[in-house]
């Protein structure tokens, strides 16, 4: 699957769980982004990523020129026998690093010329699937060129997909509280090569990772559903509520209540999340 869309000044404040990708293009204008409760300054000349499972909102804008393309792992990888080619691409799926990219005039101007041939594929009749997955790929493939030659520190493929596999195994797996060895086996690496690599790309090692994402579902579901700081710390596999607290606290420096308090009060009266 494959969209692209313009974006408009209105209904763009709904908060929203994606399942896909999306990037945001921005040729004028300003607006600020919330991903996962950390905030984003979106300039003119620059692309904006979402991954799949993170939570988004539109915080504000100024007129807006731009817009959105979205499309599914299933799109990017149809008729390619080679799964790790997404994970290649350093700027999605990071977590770590800031999604949006701002380029130089230039640069942007290229971008720009692929992602109208994009939407001008999308609009004959006769559209083809394999040309608009094609020109996806030429897109992406572009912005890695412009990240690599402004990043000082660059990873190897290696490990940059290795680190990916780990992110794709803690999604469906945070929720048990499993140890850095549980996914260094399922990785059939080390605990130790794992830490190595995670401290590589994010600067953290996989014990903090993993205590990250647990501490996110943690925020979301104190945001967003009606369960007590200890039903949550009960679903998150905390056998004692009050170590839950030290944890929170110490990722957030915020009690689990105040933060509950803090958060309800600025998103549930929004568009509740689905």
């Amino acid at each position: 699957m494959v969209k692209i869309s313009h974006l408009k000044n209105s209904n763009v404040d709904d908060i929203h769980k994606h399942t896909f990708y999306e990037i945001l293009w921005t040729e004028e204008g300003l607006s600020k982004q919330t991903i996962d409760y950390k905030e984003y300054e979106i300039l003119p000349d620059s692309l904006f990523f979402i991954s799949p499972n993170q939570v988004h909102q539109f915080e504000e804008w100024k007129p807006l020129k731009g817009g959105t393309i979205l499309f599914t792992e299933d799109f990017f990888l149809l008729n390619h026998n080679n799964k790790d080619k997404l994970f290649e691409l350093s700027f999605l799926d990071n977590f770590y690093a800031n999604p949006c990219i701002q380029f130089s005039k230039n640069d942007f101007l290229e971008i720009k010329q692929t992602i109208n041939l994009i939407i001008k594929e999308q609009k004959r009749t006769d559209k083809s699937q394999t040309i608009t997955q094609a020109l996806l790929h030429i897109l992406l493939a572009q912005v890695q060129r412009c990240v690599d030659i402004e990043t000082e520190k660059s990873f190897s493929k290696k490990y940059l997909i290795l680190f990916k596999q780990f992110k794709n195994l803690l999604e469906k797996h945070f929720i048990e509280n499993k140890t850095t060895s549980f996914f260094a086996e399922k990785l059939c690496i080390t605990a130790h090569h794992l830490n190595l690599i995670t401290k590589e790309v994010t600067g953290k090692t996989a014990s903090e990772v993993i205590r990250a994402r647990s501490i996110l579902e943690a925020k979301r579901l104190l945001t967003f559903s009606d369960k007590t700081v200890s039903e949550i710390a009960f679903q998150l596999n905390y056998t004692d509520s009050s170590y839950f607290a030290k944890v929170f606290r110490a990722e957030t420096h915020q009690s689990p209540i105040t933060f509950k308090i803090e958060m309800s009060e600025k998103y549930r009266t929004k568009q509740e999340l689905s």
